[in-house]
């Protein structure tokens, strides 16, 4: 389960920048995980439940955001979007050899706290 040790990370993000601007608690988190970046969201947010529980972002709201991820050709070089790793052929000429140009972030993109 290698979303722990991320959410791990994710939570020390948040309560360094909370203890920076003094926050009483965190409300809200925003993410960006991208949809080849392994990232299960639903593992995110049970992990995230449970290790922050003693902590001022218990309670918080995650929000994910799943943008698609952008391919490219490298035969015929036309860029492509998809939902997964099951859409990693190319629509245009068919093709097998791909790279991966976005879709594999994970950030943390904004928080609340009060």
């Amino acid at each position: 389960m290698h979303e722990l040790p991320v959410t791990e990370s994710i939570l020390c993000i948040v309560l360094d920048e909370a203890k920076m601007a003094r926050a009483a608690r965190v409300t809200r988190i925003e993410l960006t995980i991208g949809r080849l970046s392994g990232i299960v969201p639903e593992c995110v947010q049970f992990q995230f439940d449970v290790i922050s529980q003693k902590t001022i972002a218990a309670g918080a709201t995650l929000v994910f955001n799943r943008p698609q991820a952008e391919i490219r050709c490298r035969h015929c070089r036309k860029s492509f979007l998809s939902e997964g790793f099951d859409q990693l052929i190319c629509p245009t000429c068919e093709g097998m050899h791909v790279e991966v140009l976005s879709g594999r972030e994970l950030t943390v993109d904004a928080i609340e706290w009060e």
